[in-house]
Parts: C-alpha cells; structure tokens; sequence
C-alpha cells in the first residue's frame, strides 16, 4: 500500500537539522565521521550522500521530517521472516546514499539531493501517528539508507517504543562504530544487506569497502540483542561464483551461527547496470542447496515466486510457514517452536 504525500501532510522545503556525529577541521572543513566515508565537507557543501551539509560552521541534516517515500509494507519485504511473520510494518525513507551502488534498483531516491524530491512534513511523533492510523506494529527505515539520517531514525524509533511499536533497520551495514550503537540501541530488528563478499566487486560496483560491512555483522551477533538477517542480491557473473558463495556462506558460518537467515535475492537490470541479465531461478537454487549443505539453517530465495520462501524446521524438516512471495499463506509456528516437533526456532514470533 502505497502513501501519497498528500494524504499525509503538506509537502515543504528542506529542514536544517544539526547532525551528530562530526568535528570541525583546522581548515574550516567539516569532518563527518557518521559512516567510513570520513567526508571532509567545505562550506556550502553536502558529503557523498546529499543530505549531510556544512552550513556556517555547521553541520546539518536535510533529511529530518522529510520523507520522501512512504509505504505500508509486509514485513517480509524487507526481507524479515523471522521477525513477526505475516504482519506489516510502515515503511518510510529520505532521500540519499552512502554508497554508489551501479545497481541500485531505488536510485531514483537514493541518487537524489534532498531538495530535489518532494517531501513531506513529518515530525517523528507524527511519523507514529501515521503507523498508528494504519494499524501497523512495526516502523521501518528503508528504501534509501537511513544511516545518514540517523539522527531522525532514532527520534522516531524512541517515539515508537514510547507507543509499543517496533523498530526496523533496512541497512547496507556502513556506518562506524562511534556511531553503530547510538543508533542500533534503539532498534529491534534489521537487515544488513551484504551485497558481495569480494573487495573488488565493493570497490569497484558500490564505491565502498567490505570490511566495514563485516565488523557491522559481528556487532550485530556479539553485542547487541537486535534480531536481523542477511540479504545477498546475486548478480550474474559479477558475484554468482560458487567459490565466492561458499566464502560468504562460511564467513557466516564461524562469525555468526548457523541460525542468522540468508537470503539469496535475484538481480534485475537498472540503473548503471543495464549489461546484466536477470538471475537466473536456478542460481538462486544453487547458492539456497550450497548454503544448506554447509550448514546454515534458514536460507531464502527472493524476488521469485520459489518454493525457497519457506520456513522449513531444522529439527523435522517440515515446512512450519508457508509463503507465496511475500505473503504468508501457512503458520506452524507457537511460542517460537515447530508446532509439529518442538524445535525452538530462531526469531522473533
């Protein structure tokens, strides 16, 4: 379900939020320190991600009370199986990148300057009031990245726990650590999208690095509570080897457990990556079969009808949710276990 602006509030021009998470230089730049980027931002101007701006000797954020797309959503869209299944969240997004992903299937938004896209007005409390009025328990950030508006992230995420509302994450994982905590204590779940797991294909195809990426999974698993899952897009030829499938697989493995979900998504072309072809149904079938094998319980395939969108029990190997692209058609699960044998399933239900 789709929200149009206007049947929210009045559209409106950019708001200067002072931003967290920077430091004056000795040169009169501004150094933000919100992401690995490290953007050393000149008067007048924005960092790699648009919204981050020097104004006299200060720095803003142009993108807080200012969405620009908004949508109510299943939550496995995001993708979450493991989290709620069967419910919807209400998710909102700015505008911005802090990557420069040549496959970006939002760019239209995220490529965007904050002033270049319209907006609506809405303070994080109303932000509440809207997922409220549609009856939706949980809030996601999503669509661009919402690390680089963080600081309106987390207002709203305090007023939603203020309401009983749950918070989600929808992340490329780039973001420091000075910063990874101040955000992530307010969140219930996440999805870190992993989009590779070579330097090359980071360096070359999103402008970033993959280490970061990592150090952010680990943090994750090792010192938060917050629930999350892992979205792999497989884009032919570029990052679809077995050799580099089962190096992913195994890094989760031994970093994170065999219970963290993985899921294998198919690529189609837009934006500066148009020489692409589709992936193919049967390579997301391979990575699911390799991912399994190796030993990770909880492997999904998306953006294709696939019998791969099911939960199976790792303890009867029985199907306990049944999914037809994002809808949930079958629940076998109670009180977090197989209702057929019992076996706790990793979660939140």
């Amino acid at each position: 379900m789709v929200l149009t602006m206007s049947a929210v509030l009045p559209l409106i021009q950019p708001v200067h939020h002072e931003a967290l998470w920077w430091e004056p230089m000795s040169d009169g730049r501004l150094h933000c320190y919100l992401c690995p980027r490290h953007c050393h931002i000149g008067e007048g101007q924005t960092g790699f991600c648009f919204i981050r701006k020097n104004e006299a000797g200060r720095l803003v954020q142009l993108g807080y009370g200012r969405p620009a797309a908004l949508q109510i959503d299943p939550i496995e869209k995001k993708p979450l199986n493991h989290f709620y299944p069967g419910t919807r969240v209400f998710s909102i997004g700015t505008a911005g990148c802090n990557m420069g992903c040549f496959f970006c299937q939002n760019w239209d938004i995220s490529k965007a300057r904050a002033d270049q896209k319209q907006a609506a007005d809405l303070s994080p409390e109303q932000v509440v009031d809207v997922a409220e009025r549609y009856g939706t328990p949980h809030i996601a950030f999503t669509y661009n990245e919402p690390t680089i508006w963080a600081e309106y992230a987390i207002d709203i995420a305090k007023a939603a726990h203020a309401r009983g509302l749950n918070t989600v994450m929808v992340s490329n994982g780039y973001i420091t650590r000075e910063a990874f905590f101040a955000v992530y204590r307010h969140i219930d779940a996440a999805n870190i999208d992993l989009k590779a797991f070579t330097e090359k294909f980071y360096s070359k195809i999103t402008l970033t690095h993959l280490e970061p990426v990592l150090a952010v999974l680990r943090w994750l698993r090792h010192e938060t509570d917050v629930w999350f899952e892992i979205t792999n897009l497989i884009i032919p030829t570029l990052n679809d080897a077995d050799e580099e499938l089962k190096q992913l697989c195994g890094w989760v493995l031994q970093n994170l457990g065999d219970d963290v979900p993985l899921h294998f998504t198919a690529f189609h072309p837009d934006f500066k990556l148009q020489d692409k072809p589709r992936t193919p149904p049967e390579t997301l079938d391979r990575a699911r079969s390799l991912a399994m094998q190796m030993g990770l319980k909880f492997v999904y395939e998306g953006n294709i009808y696939s019998e791969g969108a099911n939960t199976v029990c790792p303890g009867c190997r029985q199907v306990i949710v049944r999914r037809s692209w994002h809808d949930v058609l079958q629940m076998n699960v109670s009180a977090g276990k197989c209702r057929s044998c019992g076996t706790a399933i990793a979660g939140r239900f």
